[in-house]
């Protein structure tokens, strides 16, 4: 069995996804797969078997039906936009290896906004009413999840403090226009980065891919995969003007990452 951990994109797309609803350009209508962007999130295959779901996307039940996801042992929220939360429900479906409630983290005001939203998984109800079982868990430093400790990375989304993850070598930053200053030392020594690319023109809360770059550029990771990717960018045009080491990830992609 592998020590390293494998890591699954599940979607790579924005907030609309890829193809978007009622557009008809170049990256829309491709035939190429690896323009098909399902809503963001990845989950995490740990050498024991756990799996750590980042991010519960709209998209979570056909996600888990093409890449044949069973069991989820712990979710990490990186923040409670509708993209990233509204997939929790299909959690139902999940077993966990101890069988109990699914151990989700993220910080105190997204899992207070996540109690909010699935406030009826909370209440006793009907007998036979399927919910999800979750046991929430908010938190402002240094956690284990499933047994592998995951370090949250403060970043801003726009004007909204949001998390990014680190597990080993690996860390996951979807949703981000800017890192603070006490959070690139949290960075330091990657692997692998995946970071958020959302287009060719600034967005006010996201990083374009040139900043994308200069991120990059800055930590050295052996590996940049750049998500959360719009309609803007095409896969193959846009790999064409990477620099060595930065690629495009897709929906699909399987990468191993060192513990």
């Amino acid at each position: 069995m592998s020590r390293n951990a494998q890591v699954v994109f599940l979607g790579t797309g924005t907030s609309h996804g890829v193809p978007m609803i009622g557009c008809e350009c170049r990256t829309c209508t491709s035939t190429d797969p690896r323009d098909k962007r399902l809503r963001p999130s990845v989950c995490v295959k740990l050498p024991s078997g756990a799996v750590v779901l980042v991010d519960a996307a709209p998209d979570l039940r056909e996600q888990a039906l093409r890449h044949r996801l069973r069991r989820v042992d712990s979710v990490l929220f990186t923040h409670p936009h509708a993209d990233h939360i509204l997939g929790l429900d299909e959690t139902r479906r999940f077993k966990t290896e101890a069988g109990g409630p699914i151990p989700c983290f993220g910080d105190p005001e997204t899992i207070a906004e996540v109690r909010r939203v699935f406030a009826y998984a909370f209440r006793n109800g009907q007998e036979g009413g399927g919910v999800p079982r979750l046991d929430l868990q908010p938190v402002v430093g240094p956690f284990q999840a499933a047994g592998w400790p995951v370090v949250p990375v403060p970043i801003l989304h726009g004007e909204m403090p949001i998390y990014g993850y680190r597990i080993g070598r690996f860390a996951y930053l979807t949703d981000c226009s800017s890192i603070p200053d006490a959070s690139w030392p949290l960075l330091d020594g990657l692997q692998v980065l995946v970071v958020d690319a959302l287009r060719l023109a600034p967005h006010p809360t996201h990083f374009n891919l040139e900043q994308a770059l200069e991120v990059s550029a800055r930590l050295r990771p052996e590996r940049t995969l750049l998500t959360h990717l719009s309609h803007d960018l095409g896969h193959e045009e846009t790999s064409r003007r990477l620099p060595a080491g930065v690629a495009l990830a897709y929906d699909g992609l399987e990468i191993e990452v060192q513990p």
